[in-house]
């Protein structure tokens, strides 16, 4: 990887670069899904029909795990299609891995219903953690060729360019995001009760389908901020790293630092935070 000054120096071990080994394999998985798009032959439902998994979920999962414990054969994997559906199972995928000294942390398609719908808004999450905390991220677009990057103390970027979160200062003038759970009997009712709450409050609400791009659009400023309930680690460890790298501020939502075992997640740049997590409150849409 070439290194200038304005761009982030590479995270290295033994000579090889962490942050060259998550860009390549997010690229090349990028790649392969985008061929695929409106030619999957099996779709599969998991925790609930809005929880839709395919054969290309499966296989640019298995492209990544390939090739980073290729060049890293000892470091921990933790993959969302490794993990059986549901909250309970991935919590528990979590624990058990929680304590490894290198873990990569991926969602292979980020976006699988809009994936399935053509819906050009999905993404490839990867991140690595050393000892828990997030060091490395990459959430990369294959339909926009957007790879967001993240090296922890130094910088988030896209396009080779340093990124920064968003100056707003108030709800009133925020564009926020949020998601639709596939968990209907806990985490959508929460979800919409934020939802019902905010949109009177903030310049207007987003959803478009993929966590971990609503947090890379959080980190570009592109967003004022983002929250959802009942998400996994895959869905945030890249995204959260992005944010904070651009000067954002990640929590859950009540206002607990991020950390791998967050669920319910609210993120923005920072400014508007209080007031965010405040609103939330009051509508006990917390979790």
């Amino acid at each position: 990887m070439t290194v200038s000054d304005d761009k982030p120096q590479a995270a290295v071990i033994g000579g090889k670069s962490f942050t060259a080994v998550a860009i390549n394999c997010a690229a090349k998985a990028g790649e392969w899904i985008k061929t695929k798009l409106g030619n999957y032959s099996r779709l599969d439902i998991k925790y609930s029909p809005q929880d839709l998994v395919t054969e290309v979920d499966k296989g640019s999962e298995k492209l990544i795990r390939s090739l980073i414990l290729t060049h890293f054969p000892h470091h921990s994997f933790l993959g969302e299609e490794g993990v059986e559906p549901g909250p309970a199972a991935s919590a528990k995928a979590l624990e058990d891995v929680k304590d490894a000294e290198y873990l990569w942390i991926v969602d292979p398609v980020d976006g699988t219903t809009n994936f399935v719908h053509g819906f050009p808004f999905f993404s490839v999450s990867i991140a690595l953690a050393h000892r828990g905390e997030v060091i490395v991220g990459v959430v990369y677009d294959p339909m926009r060729d957007e790879l967001f990057l993240a090296e922890r103390g130094k910088g988030a970027y896209v396009h080779g360019k340093r990124m920064s979160v968003s100056g707003e200062e108030t709800l009133a003038s925020s564009l926020i995001a949020t998601g639709f759970s596939a968990d209907q009997q806990y985490a959508l009712p929460l979800n919409m009760k934020g939802l019902q709450a905010l949109a009177p409050q903030v310049r207007n609400i987003r959803s478009g389908g993929s966590a971990a791009l609503h947090m890379a659009y959080t980190a570009a400023g592109r967003l004022t901020g983002f929250w959802e309930i009942g998400l996994n680690s895959w869905d945030l460890a890249a995204g959260a790293l992005l944010i904070q790298e651009s000067g954002g501020v990640v929590t859950d939502t009540n206002g607990n630092p991020y950390h791998l075992g967050v669920r319910n997640v609210a993120a923005s740049n920072g400014k508007i935070h209080d007031e965010f997590i405040g609103a939330l409150k009051q509508a006990e849409a917390q979790a």
